[in-house]
């Protein structure tokens, strides 16, 4: 059988454009997954950097350095993502998402998100655990949160209560308050 001239390269053409789309499909994320916004972005990145500006009181060793994460999957996803195959002083990372009634035991970091219900009782509990409590309200720091972010001229800002740093029996560093957008000294 032969083929008509110029078919073997047209169909040539046809079979790589039909691989370069299925490459193209294949790489996008499923509808229903939404990409993470640059503030979620760098809210997770903030995450991880706070795991090495942060001494722990009752930190094992060769325990990893656990974050859990209440109603902001996004994060928790994203944060997952940063931290994967890395470690924080020789301590792997771990991602916990939380949920109502979960325990704090083996967590470094709680961060709260916007949605949460209950966003006090879950800061009390992180302090009474010894946990850095992160939070994303506006009253993040008279709820009980360490750290609390904040949007400040479209940029991710945090604030920091050193009161509440000391409740819950952590160190930061000074390299951590340098940075902060601002610190809450005292009552």
């Amino acid at each position: 059988m032969r083929l008509a001239p110029g078919l073997p390269g047209r169909l040539f053409v046809l079979v790589c454009l039909l691989f370069a789309l299925s490459c193209i499909a294949g790489g996008a994320p499923p509808a229903n997954v939404a990409a993470p916004t640059l503030e979620r972005s760098v809210k997770a990145a903030f995450l991880y950097k706070f795991l090495g500006y942060v001494e722990f009181p009752s930190a094992d060793a060769g325990a990893p350095l656990t974050v859990g994460v209440v109603d902001a999957d996004d994060v928790a996803a994203e944060l997952g993502r940063i931290t994967a195959g890395r470690t924080v002083s020789n301590r792997v990372i771990a991602v916990r998402t939380l949920n109502e009634g979960d325990a704090l035991a083996g967590l470094n970091i709680l961060f709260v998100g916007a949605d949460t219900d209950k966003p006090a009782q879950w800061l009390r509990a992180a302090q009474q655990h010894s946990v850095l409590g992160i939070s994303e309200t506006d009253s993040g720091l008279q709820q009980g949160a360490v750290i609390n972010f904040r949007v400040v001229d479209e940029r991710v800002r945090f604030e920091v209560s050193l009161p509440a740093a000391e409740k819950s029996n952590l160190k930061l560093s000074s390299r951590l308050l340098s940075v902060a957008y601002q610190i809450q000294k005292g009552p």
